[in-house]
């Protein structure tokens, strides 16, 4: 079994499913007492949020390249970063060590494609949801179409996510809203809701929309144990 070097604390809230799942993924495939094998370095977000406010990525991208490295020092064969909004700086990541970056869009993308998906209503940072670097690879490297909520409703998310996910509040009133949002990019035409924030599964779930939902947090772990197993799929190098 190969060694996950993991990236966390991006909420920590969300990086506690990561260990969970992928530990759950290989005890399932291999029985007994089996576990994963982890590194894992977890950041102080409140320095790295401070940057995203500041638009400067630079100081992100060299931050999480620092923490890849030490992942490398460690042991570690794979990077992942766990975190959606974190992957506008991959490449910084992939430049500052030898190892494979284990990319959330395409472990996400190998499932949609799976069930037939080619439009998608995507939920997460106001980074993800407004910048290309996630729907500008599931276009182009998986033709998948990714439609967002309108800006107000871009604003609830975003806020949502930050100011109560981020800090383990999950409140019915927020559900609420979500489930509206939701509905929302379903009447625009989305076949499947994807989940790109790694606490938006606190939240919201299959229960919660009339199609498919979609939980980037569980995809990319399971992806992660599946490569630590040898059963990697090409999704998940490039």
């Amino acid at each position: 079994m190969k060694t996950i070097g993991m990236i966390g604390g991006m909420s920590w809230e969300s990086t506690v499913p990561y260990y969970r799942v992928a530990n759950e993924t290989v005890a399932a495939r291999l029985g007994g007492l089996h576990s994963a094998k982890i590194v894992l370095v977890s950041v102080d977000f409140h320095d790295l949020e401070r940057h995203m406010r500041e638009g400067d990525w630079g100081a992100v991208g060299e931050r999480l390249a620092d923490s890849a490295r030490s992942l490398e020092r460690a042991g570690a064969g794979c990077i992942v970063l766990c975190t959606n909004t974190m992957h506008k700086v991959a490449g910084a990541i992939e430049r500052a060590v030898g190892l494979p970056l284990l990319h959330i869009v395409d472990a996400a993308a190998g499932e949609i494609a799976r069930h037939g998906v080619r439009r998608v209503g995507l939920l997460g940072t106001r980074f993800t949801m407004e910048d290309d670097f996630y729907r500008g690879r599931l276009r182009e490297r998986h033709g998948i179409e990714a439609i967002v909520p309108s800006e107000a409703d871009r604003e609830t998310v975003n806020r949502v996510i930050f100011d109560e996910l981020c800090r383990g509040r999950v409140l019915e009133g927020s559900r609420a809203a979500f489930r509206r949002i939701m509905g929302g990019l379903v009447d625009a035409g989305a076949q499947a809701i994807v989940l790109g924030c790694t606490e938006l599964a606190m939240l919201v779930g299959p229960d919660d929309a009339a199609v498919p939902v979609f939980d980037t947090t569980a995809l990319h772990a399971r992806a992660a144990a599946e490569w630590a197993l040898g059963e990697d799929s090409p999704e998940a190098q490039r």
